[in-house]
């Protein structure tokens, strides 16, 4: 147990990103209300194992104790705000680092971009951002493929666009050639779609290789598991033959990152990808891989997530399918989505929104409070690490009228929108992950919903597995069969 615990305290430095030492004399979290430790040592870590998951444990903190509240991991304080009134006072819209992508790269020992000035924090965020928003504009043909659209002449710089439609015709081939009795595993089929246009706008053509994709799955899942819940548990450090597995993984994935970093420095490209702008930024090598590595990771899952639980939904609600089809119909006729038609998908954009809320896609953010601060009558001391519990507020009653009906329309409140954009999932403050993904759901679902009814497979019970990213426990089958 003694191993465990010393792993969990380095654990939680690595993720502030400093050396806390709060003394275990002080129990009191300054008078919020919350857990004492369960063990002296552990904290309340045998209390989040408990119930499943860190988010799962959230909700029955939350429940208990009210919107503000504390525990403790190992020896260290915790603090969680699950409110919009209470994320609303402590959120600053200038803060330059992201919750979630400071989390990854603390889970992945990276330490460049976690500290600096806040004029090279800037200077990152912006060459992030950009080089997402570019890569998609060049890139947007690259979710599509379709003959029609090639032969109207778009110039290279739109040839990767023309991709992405292309992966998703692929995949409507695909289950077009099925029995409508057939069931579709949801799960497999959207994280290979998310894989292929990751890692071709991210990488580039190097990755037009369906064996390289392969590799790159296979490395992906193995890290990605790891994080999910063997960092938590402890069960990574416990176990030399998954340390093993994880460490080569990652070690073979950042030697493919470096081969295309050495191939792009200095060369003059037709097809803009996502590290020609960290090139251009004049960043470090290592800045290079590591951000790549991030947007690689976390891309693939959010955007392969995000396009399951969507179409999921989707088969769920009969309604909401017809409503997004007639609006497809009547925006895009009978052509293939543009990048200038996105913003004119209006109920698109509020049925993913809605997936995003329903499914609490990523349910937990998090801040180290660098200096002693306020919420309500509550102090939060200095270096406290400070837990956004998005999971809780996403399903909060007094934000969400029926909170647990998937309702697309409750997006034409302009009110829903302004928070869901203040806890990060809509406007400036989304991750570029997350931007990145309502385009490639937005491109797969023009295809599919025009030529296909999704329909759900019945009996079938979907529980949720909670860990940076939101996933269905099990495979999500559905089944699918041609429009008229």
């Amino acid at each position: 147990m003694l191993d465990f615990v010393l792993f969990a305290a380095t654990f939680l430095l690595v993720l502030v990103g400093a050396v806390l030492y709060l003394y275990p004399a002080s129990r009191q979290a300054s008078g919020i209300p919350g857990m004492t430790p369960t063990d002296e040592k552990d904290g309340n870590l045998s209390d989040i194992i408990t119930s499943g998951s860190l988010h799962e444990f959230l909700v029955n903190l939350h429940e208990k104790y009210g919107p503000v509240v504390s525990y403790w991991f190992g020896r260290h304080l915790v603090i969680s705000l699950g409110s919009i009134d209470l994320l609303k006072q402590h959120i600053n819209p200038n803060r330059t680092s992201d919750p979630f992508e400071t989390m990854l790269k603390s889970l992945l020992r990276y330490q460049s971009g976690l500290g600096g000035d806040v004029g090279e924090s800037c200077l990152r965020k912006k060459l992030y951002e950009t080089g997402v928003a570019k890569s998609l504009q060049s890139n947007f043909p690259v979710i599509q493929k379709s003959h029609s659209l090639m032969q109207w002449g778009h110039s290279s710089a739109s040839a990767l666009w023309l991709w992405m439609y292309e992966l998703s015709e692929e995949l409507l081939a695909k289950w077009l050639s099925f029995p409508e009795t057939q069931h579709v595993p949801l799960s497999q089929h959207m994280l290979g779609f998310a894989m292929k246009a990751v890692t071709q706008i991210a990488m580039g053509s190097r990755f037009e290789d369906d064996q390289e994709v392969i590799r790159f799955r296979r490395n992906h899942d193995a890290i990605w598991a790891e994080i999910g819940k063997g960092f938590l548990d402890g069960s990574l450090d416990r176990s030399t033959t998954r340390k093993k597995m994880y460490e080569n993984a990652l070690m073979e994935l950042e030697l493919v990152l470096k081969k295309v970093i050495k191939e792009r420095q200095g060369r003059s490209v037709s097809r803009h990808i996502f590290i020609d702008s960290l090139l251009q930024g004049n960043q470090s090598d290592k800045q290079i891989l590591e951000d790549t590595m991030i947007f690689s990771l976390a891309g693939s899952v959010i955007a392969a997530k995000l396009c399951t639980w969507a179409v999921y939904f989707l088969t769920t609600a009969k309604e909401v399918q017809q409503k997004l089809y007639k609006e497809m119909e009547q925006v895009l006729g009978k052509g293939p989505i543009t990048y200038a038609k996105i913003e004119q998908l209006r109920y698109c954009r509020q049925v993913l929104c809605e997936t995003v809320r329903t499914s609490k896609l990523t349910p937990i953010a998090a801040r180290l409070q660098e200096l002693e601060g306020r919420v309500d009558q509550h102090i939060i001391p200095k270096e406290t690490l400070v837990l956004y519990a998005l999971g809780v507020v996403l399903q909060d009653s007094s934000a969400w009228p029926l909170p647990y009906r998937f309702d697309p329309d409750r997006f034409n409140d302009e009110t829903a929108m302004k928070n869901l954009s203040l806890l990060g999932f809509s406007g400036s403050q989304e991750c570029p992950e997350l931007r990145f993904a309502y385009m490639v759901a937005t491109v797969l679902l023009s295809v599919v919903v025009r030529k296909l009814h999704l329909c759900p497979v019945e009996g079938q019970v979907i529980d949720i597995k909670y860990e940076l990213v939101t996933s269905p426990k099990e495979e999500a089958w559905i089944t699918v069969s041609k429009r008229n």
